[in-house]
């Protein structure tokens, strides 16, 4: 059960509470040396977090250690860190002027939320493995994961402003989001009419 690609993923759960710590040691006041030290302590967590999100799965590939306990902690672990980071993000960019990060934020969490249900259904039925993930779930997620990056990365990135491009990708992933999660759907619909 406590594979490595197992321990790798509970250690990505393990680092969410410091991931959030980080975020809320950061001073109000974005131009000072020790803002800058957390800020980027902040976005390597996130980075971090990220890879081992790939890395498990990889493991667990290469080494023959898929399991059932992996299956099920992966899409969780996945799941509870962007939503963590999202939330965190609307409360650093207030909706009343970055209403735009407020609805991208609900638009993913809601798509989740859907997808996670509509797996449930379909593990219900016996039907889990007709919804896999998709190509352009791929692409959404790892164009989510930069834009979260840069987003929390407050300061230029050599020379580039990070919070635009943030934005931009954060755009880019909200319409794979809605893209990938209309191809669930569509799936999931099929069996509903012999259900």
């Amino acid at each position: 059960m406590m594979t490595l690609p197992n321990l790798i993923t509970l250690s990505r759960i393990f680092l969410i509470p410091v991931f959030v710590a980080l975020y809320y040691f950061q001073p109000a006041y974005t131009h000072t040396p020790i803002f800058t030290w957390i800020n980027f302590c902040l976005t390597g967590a996130y980075a971090f977090i990220s890879i081992t999100d790939y890395l498990d799965g990889y493991l667990a590939r290469k080494l023959n250690m898929t399991s059932q306990l992996g299956a099920f902690l992966d899409p969780v672990a996945d799941k509870l860190m962007v939503s963590t980071a999202l939330i965190m993000l609307v409360d650093f960019y207030p909706s009343d002027t970055h209403w735009y990060i407020t609805i991208a934020a609900l638009v993913i969490i809601a798509r989740e939320i859907l997808v996670s249900a509509l797996r449930e259904w379909m593990g219900t039925i016996g039907k889990r493995s007709t919804i896999n993930v998709s190509f352009i779930g791929k692409v959404k997620t790892f164009v989510q994961i930069f834009a979260i990056l840069f987003l929390l990365y407050q300061q230029p990135f050599f020379g580039l402003p990070s919070f635009e491009i943030g934005v931009a990708l954060l755009m880019v992933a909200t319409f794979l989001t809605l893209w990938s999660g209309f191809i669930y759907l569509q799936e999931g619909v099929k069996t509903f009419d012999t259900h």
